[in-house]
């Protein structure tokens, strides 16, 4: 068998006295779509941002790619796409503004930042809205540019925590055959929510 993507060992986190995560083990392969479950609290999101090198005060071992997220934590930034929950953004920003700045942080190239944007704008329904100032967008409108920004860089692993709060039926049905795509071309996706429906639909494996 290959080495994992992913490999955490004894992941243990504590806020003040509290033990939010207790000896988490996990492997993780190329491809998979892996559903973490947990109750709202359950520190489903505290995981993630240990994984994407957010939170670096933790006890146990965590590699993605190869790679020691204490140590090397820009690298693996780099690779990895991240939506979160209850993401900020700049709002003053258009969206085609917004994933400039993206694919910028990314390095990306101009000319393949503007057009790749097009392309999922169009995708998400929202080419209309690629110069329309983000302040006056509702949650789900926004959610779709988190997606967007998630995905731009082409991520070797996708994150994402509860990533349809917000979005209208059409859009939840496109990022469940997204995120299939992605696992066909190998991308790995780590995928938080609460709610089991959602999850063993299109999880590969559930823990």
């Amino acid at each position: 068998m290959q080495n994992p993507i992913i490999k955490v060992c004894n992941l243990t986190k504590s806020f003040n006295q509290n033990k939010v995560l207790k000896g988490i083990n996990l492997e993780i392969q190329s491809g998979e779509v892996i559903g973490y479950l947990g109750t709202n609290g359950a520190g489903k999101s505290t995981t993630v941002k240990i994984l994407c090198g957010i939170l670096s005060d933790f006890e146990g071992e965590v590699n993605l790619l190869g790679l020691d997220i204490r140590k090397e934590s820009t690298a693996v930034k780099h690779r990895i796409g991240y939506i979160p929950e209850n993401a900020l953004m700049y709002e003053h920003l258009t969206p085609m503004e917004y994933l400039e700045f993206v694919g910028t942080l990314y390095g990306l190239k101009p000319e393949n930042i503007r057009e790749k944007s097009r392309q999922m704008l169009s995708l998400f329904e929202m080419l209309d809205y690629a110069n329309t100032r983000m302040i006056t967008f509702s949650k789900g409108m926004k959610q779709k540019i988190h997606i967007i920004s998630g995905i731009l860089h082409n991520p070797d692993i996708l994150f994402m925590d509860e990533p349809l709060n917000g979005l209208d039926a059409n859009a939840v049905i496109m990022i469940k055959e997204m995120i299939t795509e992605l696992a066909h071309e190998g991308k790995t996706i780590f995928y938080c929510s609460h709610l089991m429906d959602v999850v063993e639909k299109i999880a590969s494996r559930i823990t």
